[in-house]
């Protein structure tokens, strides 16, 4: 019986992460978890400009 209600608590897990990324997505964001993700081009890889304007770095 705990094993049944450990699978049903994970899958309710799983399930709020994938509504949660499925609405991310919905509404325009391209990266998900960048606090800028809505003015962002898309292409976050760890170096966009906004990240390093944040931490007052500039790029080359």
């Amino acid at each position: 019986m705990e094993n049944v209600i450990v699978v049903i608590i994970l899958v309710a897990i799983v399930l709020g992460i994938v509504c949660f990324l499925w609405r991310a997505r919905k509404r325009g964001e391209t990266c998900i978890g960048c606090p800028h993700a809505k003015a962002c081009g898309g292409k976050c890889g760890g170096n966009c400009s906004h990240m390093h304007a944040d931490h007052g770095e500039t790029r080359d």
